[in-house]
């Protein structure tokens, strides 16, 4: 967090407002105030922002007339709306123009803590930017962040790391963390499936080749331990490997050079190896498929990720990134999910994890007509459908969704109209609560 800045706008800057500067400051973030709608638009031009925070009430600019100006210029900065006095159609109209947040004042310790959490987590919910910023890890689970905690400290190591998970796990992304975390972040991240390639193009491109090597070897090739020099290599299903393979790679593993096809002197490399397979990898050495020396050598650290069906407290999070997602690429505007759709998501069995799920939601973005994704937009075929089954086998008096609707309500009552703490307590995500609150407002309005 040290290094974020936020711009703080507001009228008069009191003894709360200068309290909150306080937190955000021990937090390690730098605070700037503006009195004024101008002067805050105008400090956003000049300077970058990691968080703009903004009353309503603004001169020379309200605060939803500032929201909407900052958004024309720099549509991925987040910006927070607080007020003493809100009505529900300003608080509408702020998550429509693109807020992250509108919270009632006054703002207690730990609505102020939310804030800094929000910055801290790069406003997801307990995410991390993995390499260069394309690849990102969407969690909420606990094993899950337990798992991305120990990969943090141990990712400074040079020791070889063994991946183990289901295909569409994210088993790759998380290599991708772990590098981005090292000593090594600036070098290469280098990636080969062993499984994509046959048996003699993958030696060849592991270890490269002299010119005149074999036919059609025109030039000297480097192979991939050589382009990933002082960086990270990652063998993917390293499990398909051919096994006389194997034993030159248990070589390279053991005296840190390569031999290029047709090379007359070793080639020293510097290399952190990390390893993936969604085989059972101890059946596969008992079956003599793969050496048991090799894998002591690479199972220097292991980590082995859970697949969805075992976090499905994260299908909320997912669903909400990914429908964010395909509504930027394809130009949609879907607001999220019906209550109907997100019990067949909690559902499905996920034998592709997150890789399948990520397909459904992109698939389902496409299918929707109108705000919300229903049911019937996930699965095109009755092959694909499941069955949404009671929990608990009595006739309720009233609808689920009505139970959910008084549920809702119930909690932003406790929370004094805290968007942000009622989603965290009701276990949803701030977006999928005010999609809620708009579909209710919507029924209101036709009846």
């Amino acid at each position: 967090m040290i290094g974020k800045k936020i711009l703080l706008a507001e009228n008069n800057i009191d003894g709360q407002s200068t309290h909150m500067c306080k937190v955000f400051i021990e937090s390690g973030c730098q605070v700037k105030t503006a009195n004024n709608g101008r002067t805050a638009f105008e400090e956003i031009i000049r300077d970058h922002y990691d968080l703009v925070i903004t009353d309503m009430d603004l001169p020379q600019a309200d605060g939803l007339g500032l929201l909407k100006r900052i958004k024309e210029v720099n549509a991925s900065l987040p910006v927070i709306l607080i007020s003493a006095n809100a009505r529900v159609e300003e608080a509408v109209e702020a998550m429509k123009l693109g807020a992250k947040d509108f919270l009632l004042k006054p703002l207690t310790l730990k609505m102020i803590e939310i804030i800094v959490s929000y910055i801290s987590n790069g406003l997801k919910a307990t995410h991390q930017n993995v390499s260069n910023g394309k690849f990102t890890i969407i969690t909420k689970n606990k094993e899950m962040k337990r798992i991305l905690k120990l990969a943090k400290e141990v990712a400074d190591s040079n020791a070889s790391v063994f991946i183990q998970g289901e295909s569409g796990t994210g088993k790759e992304l998380f290599a991708r963390h772990i590098h981005n975390y090292s000593s090594r972040k600036d070098k290469a991240f280098v990636a080969i499936n062993c499984a994509a390639l046959p048996e003699s193009l993958l030696e060849s491109e592991l270890f490269g080749h002299e010119k005149g090597s074999f036919t059609g070897a025109i030039s000297r090739k480097k192979g991939k331990f050589e382009l990933a020099n002082h960086g990270t290599l990652l063998l993917d299903e390293i499990s398909e490997m051919n096994y006389q393979l194997q034993s030159k790679l248990l070589r390279v593993l053991q005296e840190r050079e390569i031999d290029r096809i047709g090379g007359t002197a070793p080639v020293p490399v510097d290399v952190r190896f990390i390893a993936t397979t969604n085989r059972d990898i101890e059946k596969q050495i008992d079956e003599g498929k793969f050496r048991e020396d090799l894998h002591y050598r690479l199972h220097v650290i292991p980590f082995y990720l859970p697949p969805l069906r075992e976090r499905k407290d994260d299908i909320p999070w997912l669903a909400d990134y990914f429908i964010e997602k395909y509504c930027d690429i394809n130009r949609r505007s879907v607001k999220g999910l019906t209550q109907e759709a997100l019990a067949s998501l909690m559902q499905m069995p996920w034998k592709g994890n997150v890789r399948e799920f990520e397909n459904v939601i992109e698939r389902a973005v496409l299918m929707c007509k109108g705000d919300f994704i229903d049911a019937e937009h996930l699965f095109l075929t009755e092959k694909n459908k499941q069955p949404v089954t009671a929990a608990h086998p009595f006739m309720p008096t009233i609808s689920l969704k009505e139970m959910e609707k008084n549920v809702i309500f119930t909690t932003l009552d406790q929370t004094n109209g805290n968007r942000t703490h009622a989603a965290e307590i009701l276990g949803i995500s701030v977006r999928t609560l005010r999609n809620k609150l708009n579909e209710y407002r919507k029924k209101m309005e036709i009846q």
